[in-house]
């Protein structure tokens, strides 16, 4: 009801296509902004708490709207400046709303779990819009948001009620904040499953912006209609959307998940194509069914890939990253397309973007999604215990480890290869320097090194070794031919200051 009631107040306030699309940019850019620190909060506190919070703040936030709606004082500038206010505190809750859905169910039921979140969000999107045009034609334009402002606050009631099942807790203090951004990005960047994922999103998201953005002014000025048949067509792409997660399990199986992303864009391109050229609106709300199915298609496959691609100590963090990607892309494809609508009409802007939804189905498909138990993140806590360490102070750094190996020469490229995968576990565990060595005197020897922030940081390192990261490990164990383990070694910043504080036992130990 609130989409349908800005999207429309808006083309009473001021009907130009850059002003309409830059509510759609004001909904979602908070997300690209805001989205990694809330990801990261996310990890490192109570994420109950942190949803009743932001909920309670998002219902005040949407309560002072309806109000100033309710008594006529309120401006264009002030709309984008409520809806962004609103954005920011959505831009908090989306990855707390994701991160606990693993929480929920079992990693067999992920897939179907995402889904069914799709057909409850998608629901409200069906009947919230017709709901929200009757009661703009009936009550006022006021009254959307202020129903807005009572659901919140059943949502609080409802984590008030929800009592979950306590988490496992580490015995290591919290991440600071910072820290915990600094570890999200170094994740991201070192996870190939979820940079490919999204690479996806961005491409997709741009594109499929197009049709979002201008729909309002889709309805007024190419087919004629109301605040009704806007909210109409917004309930066909809600209905559209139920009906493709509904069938979205037994066709994932069928082809996958990169084939439904590319069916899925091209459905969405033709839905755009209609758009721009139709003028009847039973063809257009034909069309936005379409345009729901192909929309849930894709962000269900997205969804469920970002999913399986993070551990649980940086899921909120990971989706967060997602979340930044899915709305930035919507931002900019928003005030991309509202302006080349203003620049050549809707229909240029409707089919250019279609173009580059197709365009870009084969250009993208090296970058693959994950589907299924491609990957296996569960911590393994194979690594022995960490060596036996006396630090007086909270916390040392950076801290060296430096692992030897003796590997035949005739395997060195095979074995360089393994260690180079295995690099990256160690960059998204928490290394931010990897590197490796030859001898130039023994060639059968070699020296990996990699360094982290602080002992503490390792300690966390230990602890978010996963079972793909092992498998990894043996890999490179097999090419190892010493009589004894690798040898592992341990080194503390050096400081004049506070060596004589510092004690250590240094120990062989086995891989870390």
């Amino acid at each position: 009801m609130h989409d349908v009631g800005a999207g429309w107040l808006i083309t009473t306030l001021s009907p130009s296509p850059l002003m309409v699309s830059l509510v759609q940019a004001a909904t979602t850019l908070p997300f690209f902004l805001f989205a990694l620190p809330a990801g990261a909060l996310a990890d490192i506190v109570d994420r109950r708490l942190m949803l009743m919070a932001i909920q309670a703040v998002t219902a005040a936030v949407a309560l002072a709207l309806g109000i100033v709606v309710l008594v006529g004082e309120i401006t264009p500038i002030g709309l984008l400046a409520f809806t962004f206010a609103l954005g920011i505190c959505e831009a908090f809750l989306a990855p707390t709303w994701q991160a606990i859905v693993p929480s929920l169910v079992s990693k067999a039921e992920l897939a179907p779990a995402v889904a069914l979140n799709s057909v409850g969000i998608n629901i409200s999107r069906a009947i919230g819009p017709a709901l929200g045009g009757a009661i703009i034609v009936g009550i006022g334009i006021a009254w959307p948001f202020l129903l807005n402002a009572a659901g919140f606050v059943m949502v609080v009631l409802a984590i008030l009620w929800w009592k979950p099942t306590p988490a496992h807790k580490s015995h290591l203090p919290a991440e600071h904040f910072w820290n915990a951004i600094r570890a999200g990005v170094r994740y991201t960047c070192s996870s190939e499953p979820l940079k490919a994922t999204l690479a996806r999103a961005a491409v997709f998201f741009v594109f499929a912006s197009a049709y979002w953005a201008l729909l309002p002014l889709i309805v007024r000025g190419r087919l004629g209609g109301g605040a009704q048949l806007y909210g109409v067509m917004v309930t066909c792409i809600g209905a559209g959307a139920v009906a493709g997660a509904l069938l979205l399990p037994r066709i994932r199986k069928r082809f996958g998940s990169d084939r439904i992303v590319a069916i899925g864009s091209i459905g969405t391109a033709a839905v755009m194509i209609t758009f721009a050229l139709v003028h009847v609106p039973t063809a257009a709300a034909i069309a936005s069914l379409i345009a729901g199915a192909s929309w849930i298609a894709v962000l269900s496959c997205l969804n469920i890939s970002a999913q399986i691609s993070l551990p649980d100590w940086v899921r909120a963090r990971g989706l967060s990253v997602y979340s930044a990607v899915f709305f930035g892309s919507m931002a900019l494809g928003s005030v991309l397309w509202g302006q080349i609508a203003g620049w050549l009409g809707i229909p240029s802007a409707l089919l250019l973007a279609a173009l580059g939804a197709v365009v870009c189905i084969p250009l993208t498909r090296r970058f693959r999604l994950l589907s299924g138990g491609d990957l296996d993140l569960s911590p393994s806590s194979h690594w022995p215990p960490p060596l036996n360490i006396v630090v007086t102070e909270d916390d040392r750094g950076p801290v060296l480890i430096t692992v030897e190996y003796q590997v035949d020469s005739d395997h060195a490229p095979e074995f360089l290869s393994a260690l180079h995968e295995l690099a990256k576990a160690r960059r998204r565990d928490g290394a931010f320097a990897w590197e490796v060595f030859r001898d130039a005197a023994r060639p059968n020897r070699y020296l990996e090194y990699f360094k982290e922030v602080s002992w503490l940081d390792h300690l966390r390192h230990h602890e978010r070794v996963t079972s793909t990261d092992r498998i990894i490990q043996d890999r490179v164990l097999d090419f190892h031919i010493g009589a004894i383990a690798p040898i592992v070694t341990h080194f503390l910043a050096a400081d004049a200051s506070t060596t004589e504080r510092v004690t250590a036992t240094v120990e062989n130990r086995g891989l870390k």
